[in-house]
Formats: C-alpha cells, structure tokens, sequence
C-alpha cells in the first residue's frame, strides 16, 4: 500500500465486508450488491493512483453511498 488511495479503498472495502455480516440479512442478493459497491472501490483506487484525484474521490463516495443505501434496506 503505498499511496492514500491505497490505504482508503482497502479501508472501504474491510468495512464493507463487516457491513455486509453485521448489519444486513446475508442473502445472495445483498452480497452482489455489496459486489458492486466493492467493484466501484477497486475503480476509484486504480484512478487515483492514475492521477485523477476528483474522480477517485466521487468514486469512492458513490461506492460507501450505494452500500449504506444496501445495508439500510437489507436490515434482518
């Protein structure tokens, strides 16, 4: 890990993970989600370190946006 995006986006990505075993109902469904979201991630960390800061940036915020949204209306 060497650059803040780095560090941001595996950070993102470890709390999706505990996002989708604490706070939603685990189903197939949710996971592929949650995929997406963790897809987004893996963009924004490549574009950032690409060079394109402000995309990288709404990137990640659509990504921890779209999974909150998940997880609030996957609640068991």
């Amino acid at each position: 890990m060497a650059t803040y995006f780095d560090i941001i986006t595996v950070t993102c990505f470890a709390a999706l993970v505990l996002a989708f075993f604490q706070f939603t109902d685990r189903q197939t469904r949710t996971l592929l989600h949650f995929v997406l979201s963790g897809i987004v991630f893996a963009v924004a960390n490549q574009v950032g370190n690409a060079g394109t800061n402000v995309l990288a940036v709404i990137l990640i915020l659509a990504g921890a946006g779209y999974a909150a949204l998940v997880a609030r209306n996957s609640q068991p």
